[in-house]
């Protein structure tokens, strides 16, 4: 949607600096609609409001008609070699094949690279996935460093939290523990 005065939006980058129509960035609101902060944690209000404008972590974008367009959250962005990968950009290309029924992207740590993209996906009843497969599908689709390059094929439905989303960091910290296997990719 668009911004209603007397709201303000701003998409800014990691300098704080806004951005111009079309790219990416963490979207901040200013308005007298907003909280003035948080009771008793002034360590979150440091964190959320600067300034008078409050950090939303999530990242989006404009158009040239002025719309915001949300795209994931600051938190669930991977940073590989300098290139920020959205994981709901990943998770919508792999929705795209018929076999999957779940899928949830996160980051996985990389000693160079600084995390490459992993993903956890239960498939449909009655449906296989094999990571190759899945690997090949997605050549096209997304940038080639956006495919994942661990893919864990799950046999129950992915962690959630009460309001229903995926818990990526403890998918994030099994698969670090040894406790979920993936399929890596070599390319």
């Amino acid at each position: 949607g668009r911004a209603v005065l007397p709201m303000l939006v701003e998409i800014r980058d990691e300098e704080l600096n806004p951005l111009p129509v079309g790219k990416s960035g963490e979207i901040w609101f200013f308005g007298p609609m907003l909280i003035r902060g948080y009771w008793n944690r002034p360590e979150a209000n440091a964190e959320t409001i600067v300034d008078g404008w409050l950090r939303s972590g999530d990242i989006g974008r404009f158009d040239a008609e002025g719309f915001v367009y949300v795209e994931d959250r600051v938190k669930d962005m991977i940073l590989r070699a300098g290139e920020n990968i959205y994981g709901a950009e990943v998770e919508n290309a792999i929705y795209d094949h018929p076999a999957v029924h779940e899928a949830a992207v996160f980051g996985v740590p990389h000693e160079r690279l600084g995390e490459e993209v992993g993903v956890a996906i239960l498939p449909k009843d009655g449906a296989t996935l094999d990571p190759q497969d899945l690997w090949k599908f997605l050549e096209g689709k997304i940038s080639p460093f956006k495919i994942p390059s661990h893919v864990v094929i799950m046999n129950e439905l992915l962690p959630r939290n009460a309001a229903g989303k995926f818990l990526k960091r403890e998918l994030q910290q099994r698969l670090a523990k040894g406790e979920l296997k993936a399929a890596t990719r070599t390319k």
